[in-house]
């Protein structure tokens, strides 16, 4: 897929991992829209990188329609949709106060899993209805799991659960929208320098880093945004999901 003139939505687009692909997205020549809960960090993105902020919010069908019907209007339609909102939390299911409260673990899968898919359904449709390009091309998703989805650990089941069911999800989505000319990747990161992790000590930081295999660092955002370029520029990768961790391999605790 061509990103040059592409329409594309970004979501969590305001920072880290989506921040990261929104530039790159935009360097490479894509109409950016950064969708994002955070309405002030999606201005600051789109107005740096040129691109259409979209307050909202993943998981509802009015916040995820308003931002795909803004989407096809630009460039040639929309063509391009990287997930990457979500929210990280621990809690054991069974832990010292008791079980984990219900709520916890359907705001995760909410937000992580129904939100990927809510935006994956409404974004096909709208892919769907573009013109065909030379190699009949319309789309392409990339989602975002985790390697919490291969190895989750104690106190992760609730996370692992909603990128588990992401990463299940893209055989059967990249076979059921072939027909349409629409390609679905997944990318699962391992533990990458976020805003969440730049909060900690620097000496937890190497410490994170140094028990990943190799490179012995946390990784770049920019890395995950190059890998989201070449799933969507490579034609022939689909149904795909990448791990991209160093070849870590996450310990039960």
């Amino acid at each position: 897929m061509k990103i040059e003139g592409s329409s594309a939505i970004v979501t969590g687009g305001g920072s880290g991992l989506g921040e990261a692909t929104a530039r790159l997205l935009a360097r490479l020549g894509a109409v950016v829209h950064v969708f994002d809960r955070n309405g002030e960090a999606a201005e600051k993105i789109s107005s740096a990188i040129g691109g259409v902020a979209v307050t909202g919010d993943v998981a509802s069908e009015a916040d995820a329609n308003k931002a795909v019907e803004i989407a096809a209007k630009a460039g040639d339609g929309l063509r391009i949709l990287v997930n990457c909102a979500g929210v990280a939390a621990a809690g054991r299911i069974l832990g010292p106060d008791g079980p984990l409260p219900l709520s916890e673990f359907e705001r995760v899968v909410r937000v992580n899993l129904i939100g990927t898919f809510n935006m994956m359904r409404l974004a096909a449709e709208r892919m769907a209805e573009t013109a065909e390009r030379d190699d009949k091309a319309r789309g392409v998703i990339v989602n975002t799991a985790s390697v919490a989805a291969f190895e989750g650990q104690v106190g992760q089941a609730a996370y692992s659960a909603s990128k588990g069911g992401i990463l299940s999800m893209a055989l059967p989505a990249a076979r059921e929208l072939a027909r349409f000319g629409i390609r679905v990747n997944t990318v699962a990161p391992g533990i990458f320098l976020t805003p969440l992790l730049l909060g900690l000590p620097q000496e937890t930081q190497e410490s994170l880093g140094a028990s990943i295999p190799y490179p012995p660092r946390l990784g770049d955002p920019a890395e995950f945004a190059d890998a989201v370029r070449f799933l969507i520029e490579n034609q022939y990768v689909n149904g795909e999901v990448i791990r991209l961790d160093g070849a870590i391999r996450m310990q039960p605790k």
